[in-house]
């Protein structure tokens, strides 16, 4: 029987900061741990999800062990986390204690929206707080996108998770939920820092260093992190015990809530597909969607890919014009080998968007 507590790492940030390409370093790369995740995102299809359960399928027999139910992933998709906190991250609690003896590390990556004080006081449930303790809550930054006083790497693209979220009580600046996020924060980790100057690194600094207390560590982190197991492992012991002190933090959503302010909420119009096609050409299927980025108003696209001949998956990832694409494991015996992408963006036609990129299944090589 498990005497300690089971200890939680919550991972805060935009979309496009580098939450899920953290996570599945972990899973990838930490050795004999049983971890379970938890995954708040938004769409019809939670890819992210699907990526870290494949990165677990992928890591079997040397990376984190994953547990037996749903590969350890559990799904939060019908609302921003810290705003169904009773309803939805609570009842995942109560069943990941009742599993305590098979868990070592518990896993939560949020929305972009998220707002991580709401989540952090659930830990003082007594339900919850006999058994589980947050090690550190981890907000994860774009650099560049910091740098250049966006905040976010794609704004419209964390707009329309705002239109998509009819769960949400809050609907502060992006400045404002990036102060909320950090003035909770237990460590800060600067992302894409290899793409930054000497001197936008400084701006990046200050501006991290103006909201968290000097006790409160800032790393500047690039893709290399993912393949190092002993950063990996330092960011799994941290010992914050974070949900002690939570109710002492201030932030903007509770001095708007404490002045009377109305969060209205404008519920827009957004559309959020999945494409599901065979093997495609990899360098046809970027092709054309970088064209369809230009082309279309899509915030988000995110998959993955069946190549031919490629014993390996390959994810796409865009955010607003910029798409990236890497291979991420070995294809399971007995997995259907297919691509699966989901979109996500405004007034969006599902039968253009699959006709051009269906063009890709039977596409070769220029």
């Amino acid at each position: 029987m498990k005497l300690d507590k089971i200890p939680a790492t919550v991972v805060t940030g935009f979309l496009g900061s580098g939450k899920t390409t953290l996570l599945a370093g972990i899973l990838r790369r930490i050795t004999g741990k049983r971890i379970a995740v938890i995954v708040n995102e938004f769409g019809e299809q939670d890819i992210d999800s699907s990526l870290l359960r494949g990165c677990a399928i992928g890591c079997e027999g040397e990376g984190a062990v994953a547990l037996d139910d749903d590969g350890g992933i559990y799904e939060l998709a019908n609302g921003c986390i810290c705003c169904t906190v009773e309803e939805e991250f609570l009842p995942v609690m109560k069943k990941l204690v009742a599993r305590r003896d098979d868990i070592d590390h518990i896993l939560i990556e949020t929305s972009g929206l998220a707002l991580p004080k709401p989540l952090v006081q659930a830990f003082n449930w007594p339900e919850v707080r006999q058994h589980c303790t947050v090690d550190a809550i981890i907000t994860v930054v774009d650099g560049p996108a910091v740098a250049a006083g966006r905040y976010a790497s794609d704004v419209d693209q964390v707009e329309a998770q705002r239109r998509a979220d009819d769960s949400l009580d809050h609907d502060p600046s992006l400045r404002e939920l990036l102060d909320d996020q950090l003035s909770a924060a237990d460590l800060v980790l600067v992302s894409k820092s290899d793409l930054l100057t000497e001197d936008e690194r400084h701006r990046v600094e200050a501006l991290v260093a103006d909201k968290v207390p000097e006790s409160v560590k800032t790393l500047f982190i690039d893709p290399s992190l993912a393949d190092d197991p002993a950063r990996l492992e330092a960011l799994m012991g941290i010992g914050a015990a974070s949900e002690e002190g939570i109710d002492r933090i201030d932030n903007h959503h509770d001095r708007h809530h404490a002045e009377g302010a109305h969060h209205d909420h404008a519920h827009d119009h957004f559309d959020g597909l999945v494409i599901r096609l065979g093997e495609v050409d990899a360098e046809a299927l970027e092709t054309r969607l970088a064209d369809l980025l230009k082309a279309h108003q899509i915030y988000r696209a995110k998959g993955f890919a069946a190549i031919p001949g490629k014993p390996m998956r390959r994810v796409i990832q865009a955010v607003g014009e910029r798409l990236d694409g890497y291979f991420d494991r070995m294809w399971a015996q007995d997995e259907p080998r297919h691509t699966e992408l989901v979109i996500i963006g405004r007034h969006l036609d599902r039968e253009v968007l699959q006709a051009v990129l269906a063009d890709t299944e039977s596409a070769t090589p220029a």
